[in-house]
């Protein structure tokens, strides 16, 4: 019994402990991003604006949110740099490639009624 009160302490500072632990390197992860921004990198902040950096400061950032539209934001909102993907590309679609319109045959009701009577 005197030992129960030990481990009840122990089972609960543990996981606190490991909380804290990736919580601080998370917190490291995001300042080291944030120390590494260039102008011309595409970024999203805390409050899900996407954006590219015109200008750097030590505790600010201008953002170019439209074209010709910039606006300062302290540096600590810069939540992730945005890569841009390059899985689709307007230049390779081809539209016949993706349309199934020519594929797809109409069901006359006489057929719908043999399909449905058939899985009863």
């Amino acid at each position: 019994m005197e030992l129960l009160f030990p481990l009840l302490i122990l089972a609960l500072l543990v996981p606190m402990f490991l909380g804290m632990r990736k919580q601080k390197k998370a917190m490291a992860a995001t300042s080291e991003m944030q120390d590494s921004l260039q102008v011309g990198d595409r970024v999203q902040t805390t409050a899900g604006l996407f954006a590219t950096i015109v200008s750097l400061d030590d505790d600010t950032v201008d953002l170019e949110i439209a074209d010709g539209v910039v606006s300062t934001w302290s540096r600590l909102v810069i939540r992730e740099k945005v890569v841009e993907s390059d899985e689709y590309d307007d230049d390779d679609y081809d539209e016949d490639e993706y349309d199934d319109s020519d594929s797809e045959v109409e069901e006359t009701s006489a057929d719908t009624e043999i399909r449905l009577t058939k899985d009863s």
